[in-house]
């Protein structure tokens, strides 16, 4: 087969690539990463790119304009290699997928409301609630050696010696330790280590080591995101955190949402590099952290990991298929605990790697994580906990029952299918206010600068201001105004937030009524989720006293606005309580504490869940909320617009 060069700028990289296969394809074999919410489809218009010099095949697009096609511009995804190539990737087409900053990790593990300086008082609600009681253990011991009286084996003195210090009624070891016992007693003169590891009710000798290492115990937890992978190193021992890393999924490249990836996964090799792109991403994380505290890996025995039921399916190389097909049922919600190696994860040889319990396809371990951190099931009044993220999973109840549900609202709120849309990351416009008067426009950018998008809490506020401004209807279209802002764009009218010499991209920032549109299905999916839940315990949201906010979205949103659109529900305003990433905090309970770890085994059991696809009423809820806020007006009376 006839090979093609291709050059990638700004980065300057190339790579050999078949005659024949995409842009996109050449791109992510040069690890360069570039936005393709739909997975090659063609039908997100994310992956324009620049050519450059060369030759390829490429069908006519309805997502690029007549402007753009005369500039070269073409969908990465739909472009055929005909010939060497030189392609620039333009700024709005870029995934940065480097690390967050440390300031942005901050705010989205701790959860912000107000101002920045509350940051270092957040805390998990549930700190110190379980007893330490890590996953992975080290105790010293000082065997007697064996004489004419005393007679047992290596190995059951080794069980005994134990169990003197340890009430563990079932333990075993792996024959790789047993070969290797005889010698190392005698030649450590009976003085050695041991790692107890918990795994799948019994107490596991996971490693044996000469004299005392029991001072160097670590592991890591993480939360494995469709958008972001988030990790902290923990020393088991102290209950101390060392650090904590971010970076954003580089399964992005495959598609910007978990159906997009499942059915990736159904291609030839594609879901081998959907497991590497999250393995390698989580052991560079644990290089980064283990060399910025100089520790060993070896000294590292377990890994604990929470996240979506597909999530943990592409982590585990296991099959996703059967989760988006009916009747909806994964392979597993309840993983055993194995080897970290057998995943592909580089820690101690014979570490662990523990994945917390999910409830269904839709609904994983990263909301039974949250669910535990934020303390709900044992709170006497009734709560909601609300994940709004590349997938909007909400819980509903008290320690006397827990309901969930998934709602499929796409990707809208991570920026992905919109016009200018972008993730929460550097460059993306975040807070914007709109003048009633002459319809001038403010905005924030994340780590200022230029602006090269909108990120999904701009959109909030862009649609609240528009209602509050008159500038569009409650259906979502634009009221015909005098301002330069508004123009007739090639797909509609469209109003502009940033002019081009105020953006990064040098073309304007501007929001569509198609962009409305989605952001209004979106919100409208997790409201109607959120109702259902609600109407089938007979309940009101006016009787739910607290709602928690989880995951990274939730940082950068504005309650009155998301109100006023009718994504939250119009209670009192001081029931919100965001609570930062959610899963990665249970991840962290339950790493160091055995209790914490049967009590999310207890919780994800708890949990019923509703199936809106089959919930008849369901539709009804979802077109009643396909308004702003809503078409019962009975639901926002504190909303004025």
């Amino acid at each position: 087969m006839e090979k093609c060069k291709v050059i990638f700028y700004p980065e300057g990289k190339s790579v050999q690539i078949e005659k024949g296969k995409t842009i996109l394809a050449a791109a992510i074999s040069a690890n360069i990463y570039i936005n393709s919410s739909c997975g090659g489809e063609g039908v997100c218009g994310r992956c324009k790119v620049i050519l450059k010099k060369g030759e390829v095949i490429s069908q006519p697009s309805g997502r690029l304009t007549l402007e753009q096609r005369k500039q070269g511009y073409y969908l990465a995804c739909q472009a055929l290699v005909q010939s060497d190539l030189e392609v620039l990737i333009p700024p709005e087409s870029r995934l940065d997928l480097d690390k967050l900053t440390q300031e942005e990790i901050d705010l989205r593990l701790k959860g912000l409301y107000a101002k920045a300086e509350e940051v270092d008082s957040v805390k998990s609600l549930e700190e110190g609630v379980f007893a330490h009681s890590p996953l992975a253990t080290k105790l010293y011991l000082e065997l007697p050696a064996p004489n004419h009286v005393d007679r047992i084996s290596d190995l059951e003195r080794l069980y005994r010696q134990i169990r003197k210090m340890n009430d563990i009624p079932v333990m075993q070891t792996g024959l790789v330790n047993i070969r290797r016992l005889g010698r190392l007693l005698r030649d450590s003169d009976w003085k050695v280590t041991v790692t107890l590891g918990k795994r799948n009710g019994t107490t596991e000798i996971v490693l044996i080591e000469p004299g005392d290492t029991s001072d160097k115990n670590f592991g890591f937890c993480f939360d494995i995101g469709t958008t972001t992978i988030s990790t902290q190193l923990v020393d088991l021992n102290t209950k101390r955190i060392l650090g904590t890393r971010a970076t954003y999924n580089k399964q992005a490249s495959y598609g910007s949402d978990i159906i997009t990836r499942i059915i990736c996964a159904r291609q030839q090799d594609c879901l081998e590099k959907l497991h590497h792109a999250v393995i390698d991403s989580m052991n560079e994380m644990i290089q980064a952290l283990i060399r910025d505290n100089n520790i060993d890996l070896n000294d590292v025995n377990c890994i604990l990991c929470a996240g979506n039921t597909t999530m943990v399916h592409l982590l585990l190389r296991v099959d996703p298929t059967y989760i988006r097909r009916e009747p909806y049922v994964p392979t597993a919600n309840f993983v055993p605990t194995i080897r970290a190696a057998e995943a592909g994860i580089k820690i101690n040889p014979r570490g662990l790697l523990f994945c917390l319990p999910g409830v269904s396809s839709y609904v994983g371990g990263d909301i039974s994580a949250g669910v535990l951190s934020c303390g709900m099931y044992k709170e006497e009044e009734i709560c909601m906990l609300i994940d709004i993220g590349t997938n909007g999973e909400i819980v509903l109840g008290n320690r006397e029952f827990l309901i969930s549900a998934a709602a499929s609202a796409g990707p809208a709120f991570e920026g992905s299918g919109l016009s200018c849309g972008a993730r929460a990351a550097r460059g993306a416009i975040q807070k914007v206010t709109i003048d009633p008067k002459d319809f001038e426009v403010k905005y924030d950018v994340i780590r200022g600068g230029k602006a090269h998008g909108i990120c999904g809490s701009g959109y909030i506020d862009i649609i609240s201001c528009m209602l509050k401004t008159s500038l569009i209807t409650k259906e979502g279209k634009f009221h015909q105004i005098k301002s330069n802002r508004l123009r007739q764009g090639d797909f509609g009218p469209e109003f502009i937030i940033a002019f081009r010499d105020e953006a990064e991209t040098g073309s304007d920032i501007f929001i569509t009524e198609g962009d409305i549109e989605n952001i209004k299905r979106a919100k409208a999916a997790i409201f109607a989720a959120a109702a259902m839940l609600v109407k089938q315990m007979s309940l009101e949201f006016s009787d739910i006293k607290k709602v928690f906010i989880a995951g990274g979205f939730g940082t950068y949103i504005d309650v009155d606005n998301a109100v006023n659109i009718g994504l939250l529900p119009d209670i009192k305003r001081d029931r919100f309580i965001f609570v930062g990433n959610s899963s990665l905090a249970g991840a962290r309970q339950v790493l160091l504490s055995h209790e914490a770890m049967k009590k999310i085994e207890e919780i994800a059991r708890r949990i019923t869940y509703l199936e809106l696809s089959i919930e008849p009423s369901y539709m009804d809820e979802y077109m009643a909320a396909m308004f702003f806020p809503h078409t019962d007006s009975s639901r926002f009376v504190n909303v004025d617009i």
